[in-house]
């Protein structure tokens, strides 16, 4: 029978954590090994100072919110054509990795399995994995070397995703430039600032947020590869944006000759009452304010040119300079703030049985890195361009708005090399059109398959 560790036993006493063993007698070995594995991961005074947190007052508001400068891409021609120069440059000496955050489920869009195999395109229905991995192929036959691409799973998901990618032979990705790796994950707390378990012999833990990417790049070795490899700067996204530009060179180069270690795309806010963080300066420091906390003046406040002061919306893509990323998360410390969140937490009771209680979990957001980073740059883009997520099952940010605004996006690059596309009073596409990266990755792509193309859209069209 195997005996609790006493220095365990102590700990939790200490820390006042000792019913986290209440179970111990009832245990075979297998399980009594796995609780003690799990318990003597926990940063027990860490814990402490989460619940201090989590029992504080609400965080102090900043005194002072200003607009952050931003460069808008389109307004000085010369500076996005030198920048874009830089940025290929980089593609083409392999100094690029593409990161994305994939550890979600597609259960609020009534899907099973990982978000990232949700049928995301307008007509062949191809899931978001295909997309993101047609558009690092495409980059790698641009620029003529590879793009090593980074998928950061979660616990839930991990082994669906991987299976997925094998399945599709990695959706012609080399696998040698392929690398899989789990979110971490942090234990919640009762409103007593008590562990909790979920399982006789498991501690609940939920997700350490979309933050903890940056911890999990260096826990699993990733980060370490990227250097190897001679990697110098992470394109960062979230699985749910088709529209991403994959390592866009323009931003890129804006990133680079600017000296920023971490650097934000935004697009303008749809209006003031969108929920969506906002890039700004607080208390003159670079950061991401949630929208509940700008005030109503604030939001609706607008420039000399009729636009919204306070218009640059995040959407969760970024440039993180690998060294950056190193010294955040270097020595064993983890710099990015954890934030709370008031939640009904999974747990059981004495007898085992399962059930809830109001605790808290913890977790971190990668937009907390901008004020600890030495050069910050935002650019502006357009939203039809560069954003469409897919969050919601109907609605704003659902799968139909996405698919007809990839259609949109795909139907102005044919307007541009001369295909007549029908639209209707709207002035939207007939049809819906797809165009594989595969096919053709942009406008001056598309431009060189002009051979390939029809004279007009007459039905729904793919171009793969």
């Amino acid at each position: 029978m195997t005996i609790c560790p006493p220095q365990l036993r102590e700990r939790l006493e200490a820390a006042g954590q000792e019913h986290a063993l209440a179970f111990w007698d009832r245990l075979g070995d297998e399980k009594r090994l796995a609780l003690q594995r799990d318990l003597e991961a926990v940063d027990l005074e860490q814990m402490r100072r989460l619940h201090d947190l989590a029992c504080a007052d609400s965080p102090q508001r900043p005194s002072m919110v200003e607009p952050i400068p931003q460069i808008t891409r389109g307004e000085h021609a010369q500076a996005d054509d030198d920048a874009r120069a830089v940025g290929e440059d980089l593609l083409r000496e392999g100094r690029v990795a593409a990161f994305v955050v994939a550890g979600g489920q597609g259960t609020r869009l009534g899907h099973e399995g990982p978000k990232g195999t949700y049928p995301a395109t307008p007509v062949r229905g191809c899931p978001l994995f295909q997309v993101f991995a047609e558009k690092v192929c495409a980059l790698e036959r641009r620029y003529g070397h590879p793009v090593p691409f980074y998928v950061m799973t979660s616990p839930s998901n991990h082994e669906a995703t991987t299976s997925f990618f094998d399945k599709n032979e990695n959706f012609g990705l080399d696998a040698a430039h392929l690398r899989f790796f789990s979110q971490g994950t942090m234990p919640a707390l009762d409103q007593d600032g008590r562990l909790v378990l979920d399982a006789p012999h498991r501690l609940f833990r939920s997700p350490d947020g979309h933050g903890g990417s940056l911890r999990a790049l260096a826990t699993s070795g990733a980060l370490e590869d990227m250097k190897t490899r001679g990697i110098e700067e992470i394109f960062y996204f979230q699985v749910d944006n088709p529209l991403v530009e994959m390592c866009d060179p323009m931003f890129l180069g804006y990133h680079r000759s600017t000296g920023s270690a971490f650097s934000s795309k935004s697009v303008p806010k749809r209006d003031p009452e969108e929920k969506v963080g906002v890039l700004c300066l607080s208390d003159g420091k670079p950061s991401v304010i949630e929208y509940s906390d700008l005030s109503e003046d604030l939001r609706n406040e607008r420039d000399a040119e009729g636009r919204l002061r306070f218009r640059a919306g995040n959407i969760a893509i970024h440039i993180i300079s690998r060294s950056f990323v190193e010294g955040i998360t270097g020595e064993g410390a983890f710099r990015l703030p954890f934030h709370v969140a008031r939640k009904e937490v999974p747990t059981i009771d004495s007898d085992g049985t399962p059930g809830h209680t109001p605790g808290f979990k913890f977790e971190t957001f990668v937009f907390d890195g901008l004020p600890l980073a030495n050069g910050v740059m935002v650019f502006e883009v357009d939203r039809e361009t560069d954003f469409s997520p897919i969050k919601n099952r109907e609605g704003a940010d659902s799968p139909s708005s996405s698919r007809r605004d990839q259609t949109e996006l795909f139907s102005t690059w044919l307007d541009a090399v001369g295909v007549d596309v029908p639209r209707g009073a709207s002035g939207d596409s007939e049809h819906a059109i797809e165009i594989s990266p595969l096919f053709a990755d942009g406008i001056d792509s598309l431009r060189g398959r002009i051979d390939d193309l029809p004279q007009r859209v007459e039905g729904d069209l793919v171009l793969d």
